[in-house]
């Protein structure tokens, strides 16, 4: 039976959403740090969960991008935005049959390259799993060098295998602490069901002529060090790189001819 699902958003601290609820149940993890309220562009990324905005990138620098440590404009009852270095970003998020469907428009200079993800934090039990195309390719970061068989060539930022086992990992399972925490993206995928007893939520991305993924980390105790906790993100993305700076042909968006570029988030619920 679908669910309906309303949304909050934090204009000031960084566009974030703060709640995703379908009937009694809140979806979005949360992590409370004080820290969170002070940052600065440039700051070092505090993960207090709920959904980040990131651009241009995820990881590297800007830590998680630019645009989640950088106060957001209303610009009517369902629009917000803001201006960035070199771009200007508006998300206009509306309910309508139960869904919450989030509509993004970057301009840019045209040629200019990005990745964005919506970091997506959810509260999850041990049993909960990620129901996603067998056999999708899935690029496995080196967060998971000591967790294979084999060794980890040199120098190699991840490894391709397919979904949902890649490289022996059964990634899907979301489990309880084990002391591991492991970052994976599926490329060419572009909608994920995270499913947990009898609650199911699907996130959905579509855009014209872009690469479309879902990024995973599966913190199951493993970080940070010294005080590791149980984190699990589904993250809808464009691009199919962790770091822009690493990206290679195809791996981050484009901005078109047109200067604009679109894109849309859809998050459903099922009980």
């Amino acid at each position: 039976m679908v669910t309906a699902l309303t949304s909050t958003v934090d204009l000031v601290h960084g566009g974030r959403w703060t709640s995703l609820r379908g009937g009694d149940r809140e979806w979005l993890w949360h992590r409370p740090d004080s820290a969170r309220s002070r940052v600065r562009p440039g700051d070092a990324f505090v993960d207090a969960g709920g959904i980040e905005e990131c651009l241009p990138t995820v990881r590297g620098k800007p830590d998680h991008g630019a645009v989640w440590s950088r106060p957001w404009r209303r610009l009517d009852a369902e629009t917000a935005g803001l201006t960035g270095d070199d771009f200007e970003l508006t998300r206009t998020v509306r309910h309508a049959g139960g869904a919450v469907a989030a509509d993004y428009r970057l301009s840019a200079v045209p040629g200019w390259s990005f990745v964005w993800a919506a970091h997506a934090l959810l509260e999850l039990s041990d049993a909960a799993r990620i129901d996603a195309p067998a056999g999708t390719a899935t690029r496995v970061y080196d967060d998971a060098r000591d967790l294979i068989a084999g060794n980890w060539p040199d120098g190699a930022p991840w490894l391709m295998a397919e979904w949902p086992s890649p490289l022996g990992l059964p990634l899907h399972r979301l489990g309880p602490p084990d002391g591991t925490a492991v970052g994976a993206i599926l490329s060419d995928c572009p909608r994920v069901s995270v499913v947990d007893g009898p609650d199911e939520l699907t996130l959905s991305l579509a855009a014209d002529a872009q690469p479309v993924s879902m990024a995973l980390w599966r913190n199951l105790g493993g970080f940070p060090q010294p005080d590791p906790y149980r984190s699990i993100g589904v993250e809808p993305m464009l691009g199919t790189v962790f770091d822009l700076a690493e990206a290679g042909p195809g791996d981050a968006a484009v901005v078109p001819p047109s200067g604009v570029c679109a894109w849309r988030l859809v998050l459903e619920a099922l009980s």
